[in-house]
């Protein structure tokens, strides 16, 4: 096993949380992260080109690499309405959270996301990748990512004090006024 294959193995837990939060379904998480271990065993000449070498301190640009490629794994699957499945189950991630109701909800609020909201939150929050990186890796302007990121994090703030839905409304807007651009 050379560098790089010992790399994919030390970062296959952090693909795999990722993928988690993502999917919201173990079974899906585990194809997600093997797809994309796969791609990056079948491509690792495109990282060499990219990064230079991949030994070294290359693992910060690895891990974006392949966050990446994870990222457009999972646009491609949910472009295809018949492979899309849904669940009910809960992911068994372990959590530091010391109440497993709190954990329940924070799960159940995060699953309630839009797709692009729920990717960013785990990136910045849960990868810890800094505002630049998840553009990076969202291949979108860092003002997305910040602007996804107050709304994600708005919409957390509303499901866990225990609103029905994520909406204005429910924020104590005024129910005639409407936003246009």
């Amino acid at each position: 096993m050379d560098g790089f294959d010992r790399q994919l193995v030390a970062l296959a837990p952090r693909l795999r949380r990722h993928a988690r939060g993502l999917t919201g379904d173990a079974a899906s998480a585990d194809d997600l992260v093997q797809d994309t271990l796969e791609r990056a065993l079948r491509y690792r000449w495109r990282f060499r080109l990219r990064a230079g070498a991949w030994w070294g301190d290359g693992a910060d640009g690895l891990l974006s690499w392949l966050l990446t490629m994870m990222h457009r794994l999972r646009i491609n699957a949910y472009r295809r309405a018949d492979l899309v499945t849904f669940t009910d189950t809960l992911p068994d991630v372990p959590s530091a959270a010391p109440e497993p109701a709190l954990r329940l909800d924070l799960v159940r609020a995060l699953a309630r996301l839009p797709e692009a909201q729920r990717a960013v939150m785990l990136l910045v929050g849960l990868e810890q990748l800094t505002y630049a990186e998840a553009a990076q890796v969202l291949e979108v302007p860092v003002g997305t990512v910040m602007s996804r990121l107050a709304r994600a994090r708005e919409q957390m703030r509303l499901l866990m004090d225990g609103a029905s839905e994520a909406n204005p409304q429910a924020s104590g807007r005024a129910a005639g006024l409407q936003r246009v651009k």
